[in-house]
């Protein structure tokens, strides 16, 4: 059995790219790819519309899983954040950012080009990824729990022609926020752009197309290089290019849902479409978070 990145780190660079220009088409111009059929669950995006930001702060309760699974809750252009279910009840939080030299082979990454450790929590464990693209990974074992709200955010750091981006995690246990890991990749100053969420099956052993996965996010709030939080309160409900039908995404109590798998159908948000939760909904920015510059 191979190890959970290489399960994941593929399917997820695709799905990080591919939202950024998936969202910019309509159904129609995006062409199925048959070869994803029965093989795994189809993974379903939320993208949210925002400016550039130096601050992504999300939530996320799952509230059906299945091993091989990963819940990604703050994502951008240069990496993502969330948590995952692997085999045997093991679950864990997942934070990696992707180099700037374009391969797919890590040996060949020059050094200078590499994504740079910058903190690292005593308990996170780090490593190199590749198969799609290549990056710096890290992980920590959680035993997250179905139908708790977990909080999440990622922050970013401009240093010169790098940027240094920054998970944190609100450990529920001790009420605190956690800094977890720091990473520096080459940006050319570029901070957070590109912010969205997902669901993806990375089981892919036709079994698990049988399993339901769902989760809500939100709500989710952007800062920006003005220092002004801004609520993310739309979000376009995007899929990859299997062409399964059996997922769904909509609105439920101030938050976004996103469903695939098993005997799942979309009775809410048709695919391609943006949401908008009424104004009435938003709440208010939780005030404990971060700075983001620690």
């Amino acid at each position: 059995m191979r190890t959970p990145p290489r399960w994941h780190e593929p399917a997820l660079r695709l799905c990080a790219r591919a939202i950024l220009v998936l969202s910019l088409f309509s159904a129609a111009a995006v062409r199925a790819d048959e070869r994803l059929k029965d093989i795994a669950c189809r993974s379903v995006h939320l993208g949210y519309p925002t400016s550039e930001g130096i601050a992504f702060y999300n939530e996320v309760k799952v509230e059906k899983s299945a091993p091989g699974t990963y819940f990604m809750v703050c994502g951008w252009k240069d990496g993502y954040f969330g948590i995952q279910e692997l085999d045997h009840g093991r679950k864990q939080l997942i934070f990696s950012v992707w180099d700037s030299f374009k391969t797919d082979d890590p040996s060949a990454v020059p050094d200078g080009q590499r994504v740079i450790l910058v903190h690292r929590d005593p308990q996170v464990r780090v490593g190199r990824f590749g198969g799609e693209g290549t990056g710096g990974q890290s992980f920590l074992s959680y035993p997250w729990k179905v139908g708790e709200t977990y909080r999440f955010m990622v922050s970013a750091k401009p240093n010169g022609r790098r940027t240094e981006f920054t998970g944190w995690f609100f450990m529920p246990e001790g009420k605190a926020w956690r800094k977890l890991i720091t990473f520096s990749t080459i940006t050319e100053g570029r901070v957070l752009r590109g912010c969205y969420s997902f669901i993806e099956d990375f089981k892919r052993d036709r079994a698990s197309t049988r399993q339901v996965r769902q989760a809500t996010f939100g709500q989710g709030w952007a800062l920006n290089s003005e220092g002004e939080w801004n609520v993310l309160g739309s979000a376009k409900f995007t899929a990859d290019r299997n062409p399964v039908l059996n997922i769904n995404a909509g609105m439920r109590d101030g938050r976004f849902f996103l469903t695939t798998g098993g005997q799942t159908q979309n009775s809410g948000t048709p695919l391609w479409d943006t949401m908008s939760l009424p104004p009435a909904a938003w709440g208010t920015r939780p005030l404990d978070l971060p700075s983001g510059q620690d």
